[in-house]
C-alpha cells in the first residue's frame, strides 16, 4: 500500500527540521515537501494533494488559518497545527484539525498526533464509498422543488459527515467564505457564502441583520433600540447580535412574524 503524503510548513529551520526527523522514522509516511511562508503552503499544498500536513499557526504572508482558508474548497487534507502560543487551539479544533501540537513538544505528543491522523486516514482508504455518498447526499440537498428552502444542510467534517436540520440553527456567523452554523449541540463549520445560503434559507424564518450573522428568529427573545439606527438581538441562549443599520429594513420581518 503507497505510504501517505506529508507536507511539512512552519518559517523555522529548526522546527521543519525537527518534524522532518521524526517523520522520516514512520515507513508508512512520505514527505513530499517542505514550505516556509504560508504563500509557499498555498501552492505546494495544490502542488502535492498531501494527504497530511503539519502546519505552523504564525508565519508570514499568510497565517495558518488563512492557508486553510485559502486551500480548503479545492483539497482537504488531515491538519495537525504547530504552534508556540496555546491561545489558538480552541480555533484550530473549529477548523477541523486533527491535533494541536504546542511547542516545544516532545516524541511522545508527536506520534499521539501521528497516531490520530493515520487512525482518520486509514479510514478514509478503507471507506472509498464515502466520496460517492457524499455526492449522492450533495444532489440530494440540492435538487430541491423551485422556491422550496432547505430544511437540513451537510457539513463534511474530517472523516464523517453530518446532515443539521436548519430548525435547530441559532444563528450563522461568517468569516469571509467559512461560516459557522450555531446550535445547541456544537458549532460547524461550512464553506459557502452567507450571500448564496440566505438565499436558500426560509426569510421567514432566517433573517440577515449584519454581513456576517443571520438569526433564526425562533430563537430571538428581545430586540433592544441601540444608537444610531441600531439594534442589539438577545436570543433565548443569552447570547447577543448586533443588528446592523444597513439591515434595518429587515425589521420588518421580525414584525410580520409576531402578528
Amino acid at each position: 500500500m503507497n505510504p501517505y503524503r506529508s507536507l511539512i510548513i512552519d518559517d523555522e529551520i529548526l522546527a521543519r527540521q525537527a518534524i522532518r526527523t521524526l517523520l522520516q522514522t514512520v515507513p508508512s509516511l512520505a514527505i513530499v515537501d517542505e514550505a516556509a511562508n504560508g504563500t509557499e503552503a498555498v501552492l505546494k499544498i495544490l502542488q502535492h494533494k498531501p494527504d497530511l500536513i503539519f502546519l505552523d499557526i504564525q508565519m508570514p504572508e499568510l497565517d495558518g488559518f488563512e492557508v486553510m482558508k485559502e486551500i480548503w474548497s479545492y483539497h482537504q487534507p488531515m491538519v495537525v497545527f504547530t504552534t508556540a502560543y496555546d491561545q489558538y487551539a480552541l480555533r484550530a479544533f473549529e477548523v477541523n484539525a486533527i491535533d494541536y501540537l504546542l511547542k516545544p513538544f516532545n516524541e511522545v505528543r508527536f506520534y499521539q498526533a501521528l497516531n490520530r491522523a493515520q487512525e482518520r486516514l486509514a479510514q478514509q482508504r478503507t471507506q472509498p464509498q464515502v466520496d460517492a455518498l457524499l455526492g449522492q447526499l450533495l444532489r440530494d440537498e440540492t435538487a430541491q422543488p423551485e422556491g422550496a428552502y432547505l430544511r437540513r444542510i451537510l457539513v463534511k467534517e474530517t472523516g464523517r459527515m453530518s446532515l443539521v436540520n436548519t430548525d435547530d440553527i441559532r444563528y450563522l456567523d461568517a468569516d469571509g467564505n467559512y461560516i459557522t452554523l450555531h446550535t445547541s449541540q456544537k458549532p460547524y463549520l461550512i464553506y459557502d457564502s452567507l450571500t448564496h445560503l440566505e438565499a436558500r434559507l426560509d426569510p421567514a424564518t432566517f433573517v440577515r441583520i449584519h454581513r456576517s450573522h443571520i438569526v433564526n428568529l425562533d430563537y430571538v427573545a428581545e430586540i433592544e433600540t441601540h444608537f444610531n439606527g441600531e439594534y442589539i438581538v438577545r436570543l433565548t441562549t443569552g447570547q447577543q447580535l448586533k443588528w446592523s443599520r444597513s439591515y434595518r429594513d429587515n425589521l420588518k420581518a421580525f414584525y410580520t412574524r409576531v402578528t
